[in-house]
């Protein structure tokens, strides 16, 4: 079961029910109410980086959503994505001994 999250203006109050207040248009309390687009933007990008590095760690879909509190298939979207776009996305061996040197 999915639902959908509305972001909550000041007051309270859902986008729809500031709309009735005011008289305006939902996607006018949207617009005035989201961060800039270059927040969102960075704030993605952000995003993007920490589920490959957790994919990376060998975790799969479902433990990177939950860690990160999206949905599975935003992702996998973003995982497929970045296997389109030719990130290295092969796991990440750990160290047998953290502390062990390969000194020649």
């Amino acid at each position: 079961m999915t639902t959908t999250r509305q972001r909550v203006p000041r007051g309270g109050r859902t986008i729809r029910e500031a709309a009735a207040l005011t008289g305006l248009h939902p996607a006018t309390i949207r617009r005035w109410t989201s961060e800039p687009r270059d927040v969102y933007l960075t704030q993605a990008e952000h995003r993007r980086d920490q589920i490959i590095a957790l994919h990376r760690q060998g975790l799969g879909v479902r433990a990177i959503a939950r860690q990160l509190t999206l949905s599975p298939g935003l992702v996998s979207t973003r995982l497929k994505e970045a296997r389109e776009a030719g990130v290295d996305l092969s796991r990440i061996e750990p160290d047998a001994d953290p502390g062990a040197r390969d000194d020649g």
